[in-house]
């Protein structure tokens, strides 16, 4: 008698595989969904005020926004307005994308109060369990923080891990928040950045000039000063900095001072014959135009007018979220970088003209002079003793604790607390120079 068999054919094998990886898919996204839930609760809030139910399952087919946040912090109230507008528009477009707010609010007023002004689902105030278990599944170190995952993808790449910068950079441009998505988006960005010019960054339809300050003598009977018109045009071949900066930015206090003073450097220090100069063009982010009027009488530079369009676009372009922040363009009007406060902050008017290859030179220098410096240090504003320290052993990007700028390289650091300074700070305050 012949014994019977299946055979297992190349296509049994292939249709073997597409039915493993469905039940892959299908359980890994059940595990996922799983986080949302706890023993007792198959459910999420609404955002109705009555905080009806809305079942976990529902979200199985969508694109998920894990979005963690709290109301005490003011960077999380900032970008939940503009998740919200993104959200509202969104689900205008396509209904297959959802958040999900994860709460570290103080208490339950807060909670309701911050979870009020949300379009979207929340995991209860109450399930501190689930809670805990998405901020270890995800790793979050900080808020507002917002994953995407997408809907039947086991894929760890799959997982968005920074959806704010995207919201911020992109909006709704951005979605389905999948990895193809994202990369068309950066060749675009790639390619707008690559043929930019002055006038595409700096004027519209109607106005292709930027403002300097009041001419002395305008109307002086009636007490008006008139803000003189600067041609756009008349900044081709110069190096240019676009500072975004504010009255009500405390930071910019010290930094904006700093950059006047060294603008007068590089623009004395320029030789007429072979350097078109240095210009800066300041960004208002001030809330009214009596804000602006003076806190520009503070700048020797130029500005666009206060209101302008170009503002909130030039924000965006360059993705500027904190403030002061100065971007460096070429004399072809091409992004060098967008990095100028640090690199003002390091090597001041050295730095000009912000091109790689300066850098790099004031990068060996900056080296050189650092292996020369005191392994230990006692600052005055510390009670520990200092370590120097550098990018190579345990150093990098910090903010001085003595200047409270931006620093890189070398830098003397506490191994007890973590307090950092920069090296001339430390000799600036403990040798009188």
């Amino acid at each position: 008698m012949e014994s019977t068999s299946t055979s297992t054919t190349p296509m049994n094998m292939n249709m073997m595989m597409q039915e493993e990886e469905v039940e892959k898919i299908n359980g890994s996204r059940l595990r996922l969904l799983s986080l949302l839930a706890s023993k007792n609760r198959d459910y999420l809030l609404s955002p109705s005020t009555a905080g009806t139910q809305v079942k976990i399952s529902d979200l199985e087919s969508k694109v998920i926004g894990i979005y963690f946040s709290a109301n005490w912090y003011e960077p999380c109230q900032k970008f939940t307005v503009v998740l919200a507008n993104a959200y509202e528009q969104l689900k205008n477009y396509d209904p297959g994308f959802e958040v999900v707010f994860v709460s570290s609010d103080e208490d339950l007023d807060s909670f309701n109060n911050y979870r009020a002004s949300m379009p979207w689902l929340s995991i209860p105030f109450s399930d501190l369990d689930t809670k805990r278990a998405l901020n270890r599944r995800f790793d979050i170190e900080g808020m507002p923080c917002l994953i995407i995952l997408q809907p039947n993808d086991i894929h760890e790449d799959s997982t968005i891990q920074d959806g704010v910068d995207l919201i911020y950079r992109y909006g709704i441009q951005a979605y389905p928040f999948t990895r193809k998505k994202l990369d068309e988006l950066l060749l675009q960005e790639k390619n707008k950045h690559e043929n930019q010019s002055l006038k595409d960054l700096l004027t519209n339809h109607d106005k292709d000039f930027l403002i300097a300050h009041s001419i002395p003598d305008s109307l002086p009977e009636v007490g008006i000063k008139m803000r003189q018109h600067v041609p756009t045009a008349s900044l081709s071949g110069k190096t240019l900095g676009l500072y975004f900066s504010a009255q009500w930015c405390s930071p910019a206090e010290k930094f904006t001072p700093k950059l006047a003073s060294i603008y007068e450097k590089i623009n004395q220090n320029l030789t007429p014959n072979n350097e078109m100069g240095f210009e800066i063009v300041f960004v208002s982010s001030d809330r009214d135009q009596t804000a602006f009027d003076s806190y520009f009488t503070t700048m020797p530079w130029l500005a666009l007018p206060f209101g302008d369009p170009n503002i909130k676009r030039l924000t965006k372009y360059f993705d500027v979220q904190d403030i002061p922040s100065l971007v460096i363009l070429g004399p072809d009007g091409k992004t060098v970088t967008k990095h100028g406060r640090n690199l003002v902050n390091l090597y001041e008017e050295s730095a000009y003209p912000f091109t790689r290859g300066r850098i790099e030179l004031l990068e060996r220098k900056m080296d050189e002079e650092g292996s020369k410096l005191p392994k230990f240090e006692y600052h005055i504003g510390h009670s520990h003793e200092l370590m120097l320290v550098s990018e190579g052993n345990g150093g990098g990007p910090f903010i001085c604790c003595d200047c409270e700028e931006q620093g890189a390289g070398w830098a003397y650091q506490c191994m007890e607390c973590g307090y950092e300074v920069h090296p001339k700070c430390v000799r600036a305050v403990d040798h009188g120079i």
